[in-house]
């Protein structure tokens, strides 16, 4: 079974223990759910990982999307397929 060592309410470790034999650690073992997580919470039960924040592309990868695109198009416009442009870029 997963338990998690907590010390001062942050889980430090995640780890497997049968619960019975001896196991020595700083802390104390709660046995972890779904919600345990190395560096979360523990109040009498886990807080839930917060969500990933979503990914921000940066001004770079704007512009080279956009370049792309536009080199895309112009290419597109001599009458070149999908593939050809591919096959060039």
């Amino acid at each position: 079974m997963s338990y998690a060592i907590v010390k001062d309410s942050l889980v430090t470790n995640v780890v497997e223990w049968d619960g019975v034999s001896e196991y020595i650690v700083d802390g104390e073992l709660v046995q972890a759910d779904a919600n345990a997580w190395i560096g979360g919470e523990y109040n009498g039960s886990f807080v839930a990982r917060p969500p990933a924040p979503a990914y921000e592309p940066t001004a770079e990868e704007i512009q080279k999307a956009a370049d792309k695109q536009s080199a895309h198009d112009k290419l597109s416009a001599l009458g070149l397929t999908d593939a050809e442009i591919e096959a060039i870029t």
